[in-house]
């Protein structure tokens, strides 16, 4: 059976998914322009490892001078000298953006088309993770997220800075 859909009703249709969709294009981070840029800092997320920063601590990752830098915008920071990395091991993490809004959207959608916007409503990340040596000998992780695409960047970077990387097929950078 069909039923009737008022004209009314169909013109808020797409107006309601045009204005879920440029909130969530409007939520991500524009984070291309780092990707471009050999020598520039790159945005991160601390999310564990380095001594006397919090988790989830937002920064900036550089290399100058064979040491890995991560400083908060506060000032503060951690230092890894690149030749004290033993390994870098890459992957990626998807994520929902929009939050609260966001989900209250896709519940009023019409006709199924919360599942549409919610293709739309995620995010890639890469996780970085680092195997390092302190000055004492310890053994120390930490993780990093990092937008799309930097994580490799990183990666080459360390790499071209005299950190040890291995070749193992356990990256899942290396496996596509």
């Amino acid at each position: 059976m069909c039923k009737v859909v008022s004209s009314k009703q169909m013109g808020r249709t797409p107006l309601c998914l045009i204005f879920l969709v440029s909130c969530s294009v409007l939520a991500q981070d524009n984070t291309a322009a780092a990707n471009g840029a050999p020598d520039t800092t790159l945005r991160s997320t601390h999310i564990l490892g380095f001594e006397n920063i919090p988790s989830n601590a937002e920064g900036q990752i550089s290399i100058q001078e064979k040491v890995l830098r991560f400083q908060k915008k506060d000032g503060s920071g951690a230092e890894v000298a690149l030749g004290s990395i033993q390994d870098v091991v890459l992957g990626e993490q998807d994520k929902q953006v929009g939050g609260t809004p966001m989900t209250l959207g896709k519940v009023a959608a019409p006709f199924g088309g919360g599942r549409v916007i919610s293709l739309f409503a995620h995010k890639k990340y890469d996780i970085v993770t680092l195997q390092y040596l302190d000055p004492d000998g310890g053994f120390h992780g930490a993780i990093l997220q990092l937008g799309k695409g930097q994580g490799q960047v990183l990666k080459n970077k360390l790499e071209a800075g005299g950190a040890h990387v291995t070749r193992n097929g356990g990256d899942q950078s290396e496996a596509k």
